[in-house]
């Protein structure tokens, strides 16, 4: 029932935000890598709760899953491994690791890192997503811009 709830809660707090997610992915052969990136702010207390996440409007989270595609046309999530960094943009820009783990809300993986916001700056985030373990990991790149809500 936790669980449940946990995913109730979290497909809410994907469509609440709106504008504030921008819910993207990466085709690669027959996967879809899906990727988002929301400050923890916007997290409901009790799913923040429940997965361990800090509220804070400095934090964001980046989410990123992996969808195989069957066949019959059909998709099912996948786990995968993923390793980032996240920077500014410019020659100058200090990067920083991020920090993986695994959340699962059902039968469903992702995973998930937190990291500081750089206020009104965009960040840049360099992925490496290990989804098959006899291939190369597919590289993922994207630029976002985050605000502090005050």
């Amino acid at each position: 029932m936790r669980s449940l709830v946990s995913a109730l809660l979290l497909g809410a707090m994907m469509m609440l935000t709106g504008t504030a997610i921008a819910q993207q992915f990466e085709r690669v052969g027959d996967v879809e890598i899906h990727y988002s990136a929301v400050a923890t702010s916007f997290l409901p207390e009790a799913v923040a709760r429940d997965h361990q996440i800090q509220r804070n409007p400095a934090l964001a989270l980046l989410n990123v899953s992996v969808l195989e595609e069957r066949e019959d046309g059909t998709t099912r999530s996948v786990p995968a491994r993923v390793d980032g960094r996240v920077g500014g943009v410019g020659e100058h820009a200090d990067d920083s690791p991020l920090s993986f783990r695994t959340l699962r809300i059902g039968d469903t993986p992702s995973q998930v890192a937190v990291f500081r916001i750089d206020d009104g700056a965009p960040m840049r985030f360099d992925l490496e997503v290990y989804h098959d373990r006899n291939a190369e990991p597919a590289h993922v790149q994207f630029i976002q811009r985050f605000y502090i809500d005050r």
